[in-house]
């Protein structure tokens, strides 16, 4: 019942997707208690709340342009679950900012499986990717999605590896500029902190615990049914999947490294684990467990609201 629900195309999924996001951001915003509500907070909350939800837009938009899914909606449902899971990621707009610009990187770098304006889709790809780190410096490690794809499609076009360094150059330049324009320094636009941070005892809450706990458990089971189903997908869409496979990796490793482990940080896994775990739900031939594992990722992010 549920996944027939969401199994098709309907208008009314993107208003329930809309709902629990924005359930997300009122129940992040509670346990933050602020003393005061003004209208400049309620302004940026209202802008982050857009942005997380063009986000989820723009990746159901990347998912059907790429044929990364069938034509369903699973992938919108589980990035609003996954907001509701780990509310903290609504709380820094840092985070959401990066977040959406990797998102467009992440839109050009896939359509290069039409191997049409091949320049202009890696130069647009590093540029978004740059100017993501520029509000979260771990963000530049999605540039490795663009070397990857290089390799993957076998382009010994000298041309075409220089290309993404300019797209980096490009956004240094005019960040420099604007940095001396507004700041009166060269970096002070900048966040050049390269510091990491092993240190895990953050999560040591049963909210975290249970929350990271299932995106793992559900991610890498969806993952690894996802590498071993590519061999099986035509030669044409194998490099695509196995950049959402690398997507996956990367924020995986930023969840790793970053020295702020607060959970927003766990928002570059949602949406290349959305498309994974997607893809899994859709392969199910039982009815009964597809309902149940869907079920599942909907019943625990409201039921550690009650945590």
């Amino acid at each position: 019942m549920i996944t027939s629900f969401f199994n098709k195309s309907k208008p009314v999924n993107f208003v329930i997707v809309f709902l629990i996001t924005l359930l997300a951001f009122i129940v992040a915003k509670t346990h933050m208690g602020y003393d005061a509500i003004t209208g400049g907070f309620l302004f940026k909350q209202v802008l982050l709340l857009l942005v997380a939800y063009s986000s989820i837009l723009l990746l159901n938009f990347v998912v059907g342009k790429n044929s990364l899914s069938k034509k369903n909606h699973y992938e919108l449902l589980l990035f609003s679950l996954f907001f509701l899971t780990i509310v903290e990621t609504t709380n820094q707009a840092e985070v959401l900012l990066a977040n959406f610009f990797v998102l467009l990187a992440l839109r050009r770098l896939l359509s290069v499986r039409s191997q049409r304006e091949l320049k202009k889709k890696y130069f647009d790809a590093a540029f978004w990717i740059a100017v993501a780190s520029l509000f979260y410096f771990w963000a530049i490690l999605f540039f490795v999605l663009i070397l990857a794809s290089l390799v993957l499609y076998s382009d010994n076009n000298i041309r075409h590896w220089v290309v993404p360094f300019l797209g980096v150059t490009s956004v240094f330049v005019i960040s420099v500029a604007a940095s001396v324009i507004f700041y009166g320094g060269f970096f002070n636009v900048f966040d050049l902190s390269l510091q990491v941070d092993f240190d895990f005892s953050k999560y040591n809450s049963t909210k975290f615990l249970i929350a990271i706990t299932l995106l793992l458990s559900f991610g890498l089971w969806s993952l690894f049914f996802y590498v071993r189903n590519i061999k099986q997908k035509k030669k044409s869409n194998r490099a695509t999947l196995k950049t959402v496979v690398l997507a996956v990796v990367i924020g995986f490793v930023i969840v790793l490294l970053t020295p702020n482990k607060n959970g927003s940080e766990f928002l570059f896994l949602f949406a290349p684990l959305s498309v994974v775990v997607s893809n899994y739900i859709e392969s199910i031939s039982e009815k009964w467990f597809r309902e149940v594992f869907l079920g599942v990722l909907i019943i625990v992010p409201f039921a550690l609201l009650m945590l």
